[in-house]
């Protein structure tokens, strides 16, 4: 029992931590490794530890199947070149660099277990980047190619970082015997992901029942993660490719009733990953700096902070390269995007390099590592400093660069959006009947209350009309649920009527156009 109040009080901390950042303008990561990195310096913390084969699944599955649920396949497809190359470049240079590194640091280090250190510390996490940058609302170019960088990213690097623990096992590492399994394995993945996709989902579609659905697509993630594993293919592409499978497919057959609580719930689980995640390193980390000499403790340093230089230089000087050459390409044949889009730049190639943040995969795949496993330590010590130092130096600053650089796109995804709108409306109206109808009125002011405001100028009657109308339903929302906590509270109504009236308030509340858009900008 103690060790569950003590995990409850720093979860408790760690949910502080990340209301500070968010009051701060930070990301909340960043406050998340700065507890995480107080906790390792607490006497007396709980010693925790997971599984090594849970860790993966546990930490890194969800997360996965969130990001690979929002991603847009048109946006990969539109940045394909620059995502090619810090997805499969940018992920090799680094983990190549770092295992030369350590391995010159540390000659004692095997090559296997310095590659694994490599691919660790690779991957960078989107979250701290587009928590930093949405609110600044970028160019859409930049978010789509991090965000998308961060889904594939994470299978390149810990594809790597499978067959370095695997080589670290058997003893050592042959090209030859290793290929023929390795693209056996990605070729799998990418069948694989998509067929249990197609099942999942055709499972999914009939359940109606809000908390059963929520918990077969966790269920449905975790196993797809194990099948995978278990046959010898890359958990990581499968659980990618499932995931995306599931986007295309969920939004015409998962009711709203059913996408609004599971959206809520996933984001939820997300950002309580994170916070674990953060726990277990500091957690892990404490045990380490207090068994180690002053002299190894010197030595372990001195390797984090190089590791840290490595992986910030190395991607700066990749893309700032890729960037000049993309840039000498437009020059030369002209910049013809197929949709509007920010053209590359230095700026633009900048934000992308600081934009290098690292964090829950590469805090789960140290983690993960087995116990025994060449310098398993200093790895772990080595992965956390890189994801504090990174929050740090670079999460912290990129907010003051891009205001620095006034990066500017015209804003496409508010124009395909009032595109939409149009059209959406447009679909709607020519579905109702034309023969007049009190009902019918009703239904076409509705819709155009919530769908079509944004269409109109702000100096329209129309603008100001709804925000007259936002006011007033605000306003009488208030009222009735005052009234309605009223009538409990004299025992008018017990609470099965509370409750089934409150519901219904609670419907109409998130239909407000107004308290929509809120909570989307601070969620």
């Amino acid at each position: 029992m103690r060790e569950l109040e003590q995990i409850l009080i720093l979860f408790v901390a760690a949910v502080a931590l990340a209301a500070a950042a968010r009051r701060a303008g930070a990301p909340y990561p960043v406050f998340l490794a700065i507890g995480g990195a107080l906790l390792a310096l607490i006497p007396g913390a709980p010693q925790l530890s997971l599984p090594p084969d849970l860790v993966l699944a546990l930490f890194v599955a969800p997360i996965l199947v969130d990001a690979g649920y929002d991603a847009s396949l048109r946006d990969l497809r539109d940045n394909w070149a620059p995502l090619a190359g810090l997805v499969i470049v940018a992920v090799g240079l680094t983990t190549a660099a770092v295992a030369v590194v350590a391995h010159a640091l540390v000659p004692s280090l095997p090559w296997a277990a310095a590659v694994a250190l490599g691919a660790i510390v690779a991957p960078p996490d989107a979250v701290a980047a587009t928590a930093v940058l949405r609110p600044l609302r970028p160019p859409q170019r930049i978010l789509g190619i991090l965000e998308g960088e961060s889904l594939l990213n994470d299978a390149s690097a810990l594809l790597i970082y499978r067959l370095a623990v695997g080589a670290v096992a058997a003893g050592g590492f042959s090209v030859q015997a290793v290929a023929p399994t390795f693209l056996l394995a990605v070729l799998g993945s990418l069948i694989a992901g998509p067929a249990l996709g197609w099942l999942a989902q055709r499972l999914f579609e009939k359940v109606q029942h809000i908390p059963t659905a929520i918990v077969l697509q966790f269920v449905g993630t975790f196993t797809v993660w194990q099948v995978a594993e278990h046959v010898g293919l890359s958990g990581v592409l499968t659980t990618v490719c499932f995931a995306m499978t599931l986007a295309r497919m969920a939004p015409a057959r998962i009711p709203a009733r059913i996408r609004i609580p599971t959206n809520a719930v996933w984001a939820t689980v997300v950002f309580a990953l994170n916070i674990f995640a953060f726990i277990f390193i500091g957690l892990q980390v404490r045990p380490i700096l207090v068994e180690l000499a002053p002299a190894a403790r010197e030595q372990y340093f001195g390797v984090a902070a190089a590791v840290l230089a490595t992986v910030i230089v190395v991607r700066i000087a990749w893309h700032m390269s890729f960037n000049a050459v993309v840039r000498w390409r437009d020059r030369r044949h002209g910049f013809h995007p197929p949709r509007p889009m920010l053209r590359p730049s230095v700026g633009s190639g900048l934000v992308i390099s600081w934009a290098g943040m690292r964090g829950i995969v590469t805090l789960a795949a140290a983690l993960a590592l087995p116990e025994g496993f060449p310098a398993r330590d200093l790895i772990v010590l080595t992965a956390f400093l890189v994801v504090l130092g990174t929050l740090l130096i670079q999460g912290l600053t990129l907010k003051p660069l891009l205001r620095a650089l006034k990066l500017r796109d015209g804003d496409p995804v508010a124009h395909e959006e009032h595109a939409a709108r149009q059209r959406v409306l447009e679909a709607a109206f020519a579905q109702l009947p034309q023969a007049p109808s009190a009902a019918l009125d009703l239904v076409r002011k509705n819709l155009k209350m919530h769908l079509g405001r944004p269409l109109h100028g702000s100096e329209s009657p129309f603008a100001a009309f709804g925000a007259e109308y936002d006011d007033r339903y605000r306003a009488a929302l208030q009222a009735a649920r005052h009234a309605l906590l009223a009538m409990r509270e004299a025992g008018e109504i017990g609470d099965d009527a509370f409750h089934s009236l409150e519901n219904d308030l609670d419907w109409l509340e998130v239909s407000d156009p107004l308290r929509a858009a809120n909570a989307d900008a601070t969620g």
